[in-house]
């Protein structure tokens, strides 16, 4: 390997702060960048618990996918690919960290890197400079390396046959995946599979049972808490420690059932295609949050002292996300000034009149629906539901705009152009717009400073401080404020 391989460089960090992040296995670089040796071929975190490298052997990358471009294959000591990537990046337009979420998203898979270039406007070739020299490699390699660890992660805690954990995690032939996984882990699918880590609880009959690590701190039982209090019938159930819904995927429905963990999110996923796994595990992803630096964000609203006291009572705190930003939307519009009791009321009548089947029987039998799309609510009757009438106009016309594709929903997304077109829509305004960049956008920076109990307890706040995580002061504050917002 050659001694003068280019590497990306961190910005704000030379290479004596990171050898000597390195020299100390300083966990707290861990997802930042990863380092390649050149004397062994292999990467590895920053905490390796392995003899620190010599200096000169030491390259460094800001994601495991620039590290296998290279030429180097993952430590199966330290896992480094396990842990969530929280990169610098110098990105002044946002374009390298949107196309960056699209990929995480599964864009590539469903659109090719042709279809991820027009969702960002641009050309294919400017959108693979633009990665390359931002974090080391293109799109093609950033999805390669996602769909090699949801296979990894099938591999070790399943007994799927390793034709089906190809074809779940995305691969087009099994020779693909055997030449991608030998690339990035260094051995075959079947060598990796000798020494299975099994998850911690057993899936239920037909079930896949999986457990997704999270960074830490991690306030999993308050996120699903969350998410369970607006749990709507047929949909969603919550008992208070499972939190279970359905999802539409690609390959068609599935249920997944949730509970936290110590470091991790424990995952069942039931459904009538294996291949519906990968984007189910997407959807957990954005759902918990997992993406979150939160050591960054947290550090960053610390140093406010209002917030100060809220970050050490409930470290760990996320912003609940969705499997679908079109449901955030809905959820928005049929909360609007109503409690969170009444908006689930109102919200179980919708998908009780027009969310399809799933054919899938959960939680008792209860989950039997999926949230109604877009397509779904443009030619049903909202009468009788108990929706105002300036409300059933918003959801139609809503509808019709994301139906016809002209609203923006997803992680990714324009968010300054994703405002602009749902204020543009009756009946839609900032505190509307503002809570789907929230939680639909993945927005870090959100504010829905319109609510009137962020109003008020943010009125002694210089809330510009909290930038760029506003969105995290908001969830403290509500929940420090006991508040119901939809």
């Amino acid at each position: 390997m050659s001694p003068t391989l280019v590497t990306v460089a961190l910005p704000g960090y030379d290479d004596d702060a990171l050898y000597r992040a390195v020299a100390s296995r300083d966990r707290r670089f861990d997802g930042r960048f990863v380092l390649g040796v050149t004397s062994t071929g292999i990467y590895c975190r920053p905490s390796c618990p392995a003899r620190t490298p010599k200096r000169e052997n030491v390259r460094y990358f800001v994601l495991p996918a620039a590290a296998v471009a290279a030429g180097f294959r993952a430590c199966r000591r330290c896992r480094p690919e396990r842990v969530a990537a929280r990169p610098h990046i110098a990105d002044e337009t946002g374009l390298v960290e949107r196309a960056l979420a699209l990929i995480g998203q599964g864009t590539v898979a469903d659109v090719g890197i042709a279809g991820l270039a027009a969702r960002l406007a641009v050309s294919e070739r400017h959108l693979h400079r633009l990665l390359v020299s931002s974090v080391g490699t293109g799109a093609l390699g950033l999805a390669q390396a996602r769909r090699a660890q949801t296979a990894r992660t099938l591999l070790e805690q399943t007994d799927l046959p390793v034709t089906d954990v190809a074809f779940a995690a995305g691969f087009g032939s099994l020779r693909q995946f055997n030449d991608v996984m030998r690339l990035e882990y260094g051995a075959s699918p079947t060598e990796l599979r000798r020494r299975p880590t099994k998850p911690d609880r057993p899936a239920d009959v037909g079930s896949l049972a999986l457990r997704v690590p999270v960074t830490v701190p991690w306030d999993g039982e308050r996120l699903l808490a969350f998410l369970g209090s607006r749990a709507v019938a047929g949909v969603e159930a919550y008992d208070g420690q499972s939190y279970q819904r359905t999802l539409v995927t690609p390959a068609g429905p599935v249920l997944l059932a949730l509970e936290p963990g110590d470091g991790a999110v424990h995952v069942q996923v039931t459904g009538s295609d294996v291949a519906a796994v990968g984007p189910a595990m997407v959807a957990v992803r954005r759902l918990c949050d997992l993406a979150a630096d939160i050591d960054a964000i947290e550090a960053g609203l610390a140093a406010a002292p209002e917030l100060a006291p809220l970050v050490r009572e409930r470290p760990g705190l996320r912003v609940p996300g969705t499997v679908d930003g079109w449901e955030i939307l809905v959820r928005a519009i049929v909360g609007q000034q109503v409690s969170v009791r009444a908006a689930r009321t109102l919200l179980g009548r919708i998908v009780d009149r027009c969310g399809p089947e799933t054919g899938l029987a959960g939680a008792g039998g209860q989950l039997s629906r999926l949230f109604p799309s877009a397509a779904d609510l443009v030619t049903v009757d909202l009468d009788g539901l108990g929706l105002t009438g300036r409300r059933a106009t918003t959801l139609r016309v809503a509808a019709e705009a994301a139906a016809s594709r002209e609203l923006l929903l997803q992680p990714g997304d324009d968010l300054a152009e994703a405002r602009r077109r749902l204020v543009a829509l009756p009946g839609i305004g900032p505190w509307t717009a503002e809570y789907v960049a929230l939680r639909a956008l993945a927005d870090p920076d959100a504010w829905p400073g319109s609510d009137l109990v962020l109003a008020r307890a943010a009125s002694d706040i210089d809330t510009e401080r909290l930038r760029p995580w506003r969105a995290y002061a908001a969830l403290h504050l509500w929940t420090q404020h006991g508040e119901e917002t939809a």
